[in-house]
C-alpha cells in the first residue's frame, strides 16, 4: 500500500486520490445495455441461455420451488441455523423500531396534515452468488421488506454448478418465508426483474448489491425504466481511521476483511503516526497469506493505500471527502470524533466493533452507499421499501382560514383556476 501526507497533498491532488474509477470507457456499459435489451426481448431463453454462458450450467427450469429450497436447507448443521437464526433476530430486532407512525399537525385550524406509510407492492432482491455467496444479504433485504408490508418479494440469484443455490440462503428463504427463488444472475437479473420475463415478474423497486454489471445494469434501469433501485452502489469498499491507542493487528484484519470481498474493493488507512501505519502494514503481511481468498485481497490491497493525518480531525475531514461506504473509529478516542462525521454509510466505533458484526448480525443494514454515493445516499433500511404519502383535510373554518393566502398566491402565478377553486369554497 502507498502511503500518502495529507499536508503535501493540493485539494486537486486529493479529489484524485478519493475518485472510484469504474468504467471510464462504457465498456461495461455497453456490454450491459446489450443484455438489457436481449433479456427484454426473448425473456426466459434469454436467462436460460447467459447462465450456460456465464454460470456454466443448463437450466431446465429458473427458479426453485419450496419443497426444494426446504431440502437444501435441511443439509445444514444445527449450529449453522443458529448463527443464522442469531442474525435474523438481530436484524429484525433493529429494523422494527423504524416502522413509526407520523403524529398528525394542524397547521392553523381547521388545517390538518400529515403523512402515512404504505408498502412498495412489488419488490425485487438481487442476493450476489459470484465469488462469495451472501445469505447475510438476503437477511439484511428481505427483512425489512417483510417488516415494511411489501405485498410480492421477488429473488433473483445466480445458480451454482448443480442447478441451485447456496443452502444458507435455501434456509434464509425459510426463515423470511420466501417460496421461490429465481435462477438468475448478473445483469440479466436486473433486467428481468425490471421488465419481467414469461416466469420472473415485473417489479417496481430492485434491491441489492453486485459486481459492476450488476451495478451499471441498476443504474440504467432507474434511467430507462420506471423502475426504482435502492442506491446506485460500486464495489465495496472501508476506511479505517488509527492513533497510538489503535490495535495494527485489528487493524490490518479489518482492512483485509474488507480487501478479500473482490478483486475492485478498496481498502483505505488513515493514521495519525507512520509509526501505526507502519505496524498496521506489517501485520497486513503476517495476516495476508494465511488467508483462503489471498489472491483476490492482494489484489484489493493493490488497489488500496495509506494516508498520513496530523491528527484525528485531519483525519476525518479526508474520511468525509472520501464518503466511504464502511467507517471504522479504530481508536479509543472515537467520541471526539463522530460529531465530525457528515458522509458515511456505516460507522464502527472503538477497537473492539469490526465491520465483519455489521455485515453478519448486529442489526444494522449492510446494503450501503458506496462510490461516494454516501454523500448523498442511506443505506437500505425499511424506509426503502414503503412510501410516504402525505393527506390534507380542510374543515369549514379551514377553508376560511387557508383560502385567502391561497387565492393571492395563485393569482400572482396567473393560476385562475386555482383561485376559484378556492373562492367556490369559500363562498359556499
Amino acid at each position: 500500500m502507498k502511503t500518502f501526507k495529507y499536508r503535501d497533498l493540493s485539494l486537486q491532488q486529493l479529489k484524485q486520490l478519493v475518485q472510484r474509477n469504474v468504467d471510464p470507457a462504457n465498456e461495461i456499459r455497453t456490454v450491459v445495455e446489450d443484455v438489457i435489451a436481449n433479456v427484454r426481448k426473448h425473456g426466459d431463453k434469454a436467462l436460460i441461455d447467459y447462465a450456460e454462458k456465464f454460470d456454466k450450467v443448463v437450466l431446465n427450469k429458473l427458479y426453485l420451488d419450496k419443497a426444494e429450497l426446504a431440502g437444501l436447507a435441511s443439509t445444514l448443521a444445527p449450529e449453522q441455523k443458529a448463527a443464522l437464526q442469531t442474525a435474523y433476530n438481530n436484524i429484525k430486532k433493529f429494523h422494527q423500531t423504524q416502522l413509526k407512525t407520523e403524529d398528525k399537525v394542524e397547521t392553523m385550524p381547521g388545517v390538518t396534515c400529515w403523512r402515512e406509510l404504505r408498502p412498495i407492492e412489488r419488490v425485487g432482491l438481487y442476493i450476489p452468488g459470484g465469488t462469495a455467496v451472501l445469505p447475510s444479504t438476503f437477511l439484511m433485504l428481505g427483512i425489512p421488506a417483510q417488516i415494511a408490508g411489501c405485498h410480492q418479494i421477488v429473488v433473483c440469484s445466480p445458480p451454482q454448478k448443480n442447478g441451485k443455490v447456496n443452502a444458507f440462503i435455501a434456509y434464509v428463504a425459510q426463515l423470511l418465508g420466501i417460496e421461490r427463488i429465481y435462477l438468475a444472475g448478473g445483469s440479466q437479473a436486473v433486467a428481468a426483474m425490471a421488465y419481467g420475463t414469461e416466469s420472473i415478474p415485473a417489479v417496481d423497486k430492485i434491491f441489492g448489491p453486485g459486481n459492476q454489471f450488476v451495478t451499471k445494469a441498476k443504474t440504467i434501469i432507474q434511467s430507462t425504466t420506471t423502475c426504482a433501485i435502492d442506491m446506485p452502489a460500486g464495489p465495496s469498499e472501508v476506511l479505517v481511521i488509527a492513533d497510538d491507542t489503535s490495535n495494527p493487528e485489528f487493524v490490518a484484519a479489518d482492512l483485509l476483511a474488507q480487501a478479500e470481498h473482490g478483486i475492485d474493493s478498496q481498502a483505505v488507512l488513515v493514521a495519525t503516526s507512520q509509526n501505526i501505519i507502519d505496524a498496521t502494514l506489517a501485520a497486513l503481511e503476517k495476516q495476508l497469506p494465511i488467508l483462503p481468498r489471498a489472491e483476490i485481497a492482494t489484489k484489493a490491497i493493490e488497489n488500496s493505500y495509506a494516508v498520513l493525518a496530523d491528527d484525528l480531525k485531519q483525519a476525518m475531514q479526508f474520511s468525509n471527502l472520501y464518503a466511504p461506504e464502511h467507517l471504522i473509529l479504530a481508536t479509543e478516542n472515537w467520541n471526539q470524533i463522530t460529531g465530525d462525521i457528515i458522509n458515511a454509510g456505516s460507522v464502527f466505533l472503538g477497537n473492539l466493533t469490526p465491520e465483519s458484526v455489521g455485515d453478519y448480525a448486529s442489526g444494522t443494514n449492510h446494503t450501503l452507499p458506496t462510490s461516494a454515493y454516501a454523500r448523498a445516499y442511506s443505506g437500505v433500511s425499511v424506509d426503502s421499501f414503503v412510501k410516504k404519502i402525505t393527506f390534507q383535510h380542510i374543515t369549514p373554518d379551514g377553508i376560511q382560514n387557508i383560502g385567502p393566502s391561497v387565492e393571492i398566491l395563485a393569482e400572482l402565478e396567473g393560476l385562475h383556476a386555482h383561485k376559484n377553486a378556492v373562492t367556490l369554497r369559500m363562498n359556499k
